[in-house]
């Protein structure tokens, strides 16, 4: 028996997760429930993050957790539950299968069957956002090794046990030699290990075009997390439906299983919701903890469901449905066709199933690394670059030079061009002058001497190499 940690939620989550606990009892899943409160109740006392400690605590014992949607109140700061557990629980891998239920559920993509795991808790949702000038925010796409290594690793291993042939990585890695380069040359080490499964690379904006048009012709997809974030919605909607996607959010100790869709408060109360996308969910995390019998029934009872044309409003089509049916009902339906399998749809088998177990993370020899320059960035309400230049330019000396002024990445000193726009956010590049080397206490005169000559520097960046490679940006342009 394995004990849970539910949360019903908002909306139409009370619904759902009854309809969810229901079907999963009623198929024998060995579970023991705990129940907490989380969501719209607990920020509107007062909690932003949304959750007491107390119910962190269950969590955390537990390990478990099945979430229906909740609702995040707008304005009043408050932060996202679902970013915020990823992050605290350390639930690196978000796992979303998305499969065509053709020819039950509409879909332009009858031969669709793919999983797009997302790495769950970097990049741009790091959260970190500044604003440092009049015109100019920033947000911090934050990328690390370990990051990158744990969540193309599961996605191999992923392939591995659930016999998937191909994985692909998705970036952006043409424009973000940095960052998205990280990912990808970790994705080409790591797939060398696993000579069985074939491997490739896409560019984002021209794999996401063909995804979204020929989604056949992929099998597992590995990706960062805003792009993993998009996509996966996109192929839910275009597999059939968003509502029927569930979603695993998996780490080293804890796990998270919900559904993608939100708390949909309109449909609230009315017995119309379509328990689909929690119930996928909850099927996941029965084979996480081994309870593969029980899920392997339940997904096939669903199949059959559907196959029967037993539908929700929200998939219910005149010409092909059967029998339009509310949350209650539908439940019953699946219930009653636990044990029977489907005819048309592809029965699931379950056998091999449970909770991937990767090794951890183990840290590499620390590079050689080497400070090669700096670059300050400043607040400058003038729009000629060639008259900021005269006045950065007296923080030289004969350690250090003004080696290049962009605006928004592009080069605009030297030889920059009229046309380009610029705001009053300026990165200003400082490089050794010949045979100099510079240290941090070089750095520190520099913004000595910014602070003397009334320079508005609002952020600086070092500029390092690692074993010898530039691991930074040139300016666009240069």
């Amino acid at each position: 028996m394995t004990r849970i940690t539910i949360a019903k939620g908002d909306g139409i989550g009370p619904e759902i997760m009854d309809a969810t606990l229901k079907i999963l009892l009623a198929a024998g899943a060995k579970i023991e429930i705990d129940e907490i409160e989380v969501g719209e109740k607990v920020y509107l006392a007062g909690n932003t993050s949304g959750i007491a400690k107390e119910s962190w605590d269950i969590i955390r014992k537990n390990k478990v957790f099945l979430k229906a949607p909740i609702t995040t109140p707008q304005g009043g700061g408050y932060k996202s539950l679902n970013v915020t557990t990823r992050k605290f629980l350390g639930l690196y891998s978000n796992v979303r299968p998305c499969m065509s239920l053709h020819p039950f559920v509409k879909t332009k993509h009858p031969e669709m069957d793919m999983v797009i795991i997302r790495e769950n808790e970097e990049d741009l949702y790091a959260g970190i956002e500044h604003q440092q000038t009049d015109e100019v925010v920033q947000c911090l796409k934050i990328i690390s090794r370990p990051g990158c290594e744990k969540i193309v690793r599961y996605a191999f291993e992923y392939a591995k046990q659930y016999g998937r042939k191909k994985v692909t990585c998705f970036t952006k890695d043409n424009i973000m030699k940095q960052t998205d380069g990280l990912f990808h040359r970790v994705f080409d080490e790591i797939a060398k290990e696993y000579p069985e499964i074939e491997n490739e690379h896409w560019i984002i904006d021209i794999g996401a075009a063909k995804m979204a048009d020929t989604p056949e012709v992929f099998d597992v997809i590995v990706t960062l997390n805003l792009y993993g974030d998009v996509l996966s919605d996109v192929a839910a909607q275009i597999a059939g439906s968003v509502g029927l996607a569930g979603s695993a959010n998996i780490g080293e100790e804890c796990a998270m299983f919900e559904a993608i869709h939100g708390s949909a408060p309109r449909r609230a109360g009315q017995n119309l919701a379509n328990p689909s996308g929690l119930l996928q969910g909850a099927i996941m995390m029965l084979n996480h903890i081994g309870e593969t019998v029980a899920a392997e029934k339940i997904q096939n009872a669903w199949l059959k469901t559907i196959e029967d044309g037993t539908h929700t409003y929200d998939i219910f089509k005149e010409n092909s449905s059967k029998q339009k049916v509310g949350t209650i009902e539908f439940a019953d339906a699946v219930i009653a066709n636990l044990g029977k399998q489907p005819s048309t749809l592809k029965k699931v088998s379950y056998v091999n199933s449970s909770a991937l177990h990767l090794p951890k993370y183990r840290r590499k020899e620390p590079a050689l690394k080497e400070l090669q320059g700096v670059d300050i960035f400043v607040h400058w309400p003038g729009l000629n670059p060639d008259e900021l230049a005269k006045t950065i330019k007296k923080l030289e000396n004969e350690e250090i030079k003004l080696t290049m002024i962009t605006n928004r990445g592009i080069k605009v000193w030297p030889e920059g061009f009229k046309e380009t726009f610029c705001t009053d956010h300026w990165r200003c590049r400082f490089k050794p002058g010949s045979d100099s080397n510079i240290t941090k206490n070089t750095i520190v005169n520099l913004m000595s001497l910014a602070v003397t000559n009334n320079i508005d520097v609002i952020k600086t960046e070092n500029l390092y190499a690692f074993n010898g490679m530039a691991a930074y940006s040139l300016g666009q342009g240069q």
